[in-house]
């Protein structure tokens, strides 16, 4: 790591299918005058056969600009349960080399083809580096989407000698940059990806024609709830994240741009994710959402949590971005009756109710 890399870590460290609306939702699709929006959600293992064609209908509805995956695909360390109970595998015995040979063929079936047409932004996460998996498959097998025609174009723009497909990945939609981060493992975030968003974040706050960044990775950023499953879970990412966080708040308190950082890993739905003492302490709280609710098994609250946290639900989370580049983030519950009725008919309607009143270790 470089010697100016290092002593801004230092400096980060010591300071840094039917559609249910909620109630909260306004009527079906309508928008304020200039607005549009987009659907975000992760962690789509053991039951994300069956809740990822119901969020598809949540995008189609609100006519999002596009879908973002925050990662987890699939559980890869054993077999997810929507697969063992898909008709072709009933009453057989998958092996765990069976399940792993497929296993991402299925999430591309199941899961990104319910979307149609709609462009899907797809996240790596840290199962998606378990069992025999690597980060170089992924980007191999996820290579149609990673090099999706909005992200290389933008990756040329960026850096026009930049021709190589990454888990990491950035682009602007109507004066928003959006950027994926790759903390799968817990070496991230490497230097080379701390010197890419680094140059990358200091133009786009540069820009007046960009008004807001949208950070969106798999684990949330250190120091917030819940510390046990975040980046927190070693010294290196807890550093790197502190750092990146550090560069975050520099863009939202010194560069005047609206932050926002989007995380998925823990299997429930939180708001103010890093409103906490730490940061209170070290240089201000970024706006965050923990939407990790696309068909894992659902986890307890960590306590204290904040006000508006949820366990137990399936859904996403929806952005309406205004047109000075202000958003605002509501998490769309999907309900068993919301299930599209090809996927009942695939899994059958016990199976389905055991992912909505059995698939949880919160209690």
């Amino acid at each position: 790591m470089t010697r100016r890399m290092s002593l801004a870590i230092a400096v980060a460290l010591a300071c840094s299918a039917a559609w249910r609306p909620s109630a909260q939702s306004s009527a079906a699709g309508q928008s304020p005058a200039g607005a549009w929006h987009f659907v975000a959600s992760g962690d789509a293992r053991n039951c994300g056969d069956i809740v990822a064609p119901a969020i598809a209908e949540t995008a189609a509805h609100w006519n999002a600009a596009f879908y973002w995956h925050l990662g987890d695909l699939r559980r890869s360390t054993g077999t997810d349960e929507d697969i063992a109970h898909q008709p072709a595998h009933l009453g057989t015995a998958l092996t765990l080399a069976d399940y792993q040979a497929m296993e991402w063929q299925d999430f591309i079936d199941s899961q990104i083809a319910p979307f149609g047409s709609r462009p899907y932004f797809i996240g790596i996460g840290n199962h998606e580096i378990n069992g025999t998996k690597t980060r170089e498959e992924f980007v191999t097998t996820f290579t149609p989407w990673l090099d999706a025609p909005a992200l290389r174009a933008q990756r040329l723009k960026d850096t026009p000698s930049d021709t190589s497909v990454k888990a990491y990945y950035h682009w602007i939609d109507r004066g928003v940059a959006f950027y994926f981060l790759d903390n799968a493992t817990n070496d991230q975030f490497a230097e080379a990806q701390l010197n890419w968003f680094q140059r990358l974040l200091t133009r786009d706050v540069a820009d007046p024609a960009i008004t807001t960044i949208v950070a969106g990775m798999h684990k949330p950023l250190p120091d917030g709830y819940n510390i046990d499953h975040s980046m927190n879970e070693s010294p290196t990412s807890t550093a790197t994240g502190r750092y990146v966080a550090g560069l975050l708040l520099q863009a939202q308190n010194g560069g005047h741009k609206r932050v926002y950082v989007l995380a998925s890993h823990q299997h429930f739905y939180m708001e103010d994710a890093y409103d906490t003492p730490y940061w209170k302490d070290h240089g201000g709280v970024l706006p965050g959402w923990v939407v990790g609710t696309a068909g894992a098994v659902r986890y307890s609250l960590p306590m204290p949590s904040p006000k508006i946290a949820m366990t137990n639900v399936y859904g996403s989370l929806l952005g309406t971005v205004q047109p000075n580049g202000e958003i605002q983030f509501e998490f769309q519950e999907i309900h068993e009756p919301d299930v599209p009725a090809t996927v009942v008919q695939r899994y059958g309607q016990e199976f389905v109710h055991w992912c909505f009143a059995s698939n949880t270790q919160a209690r």
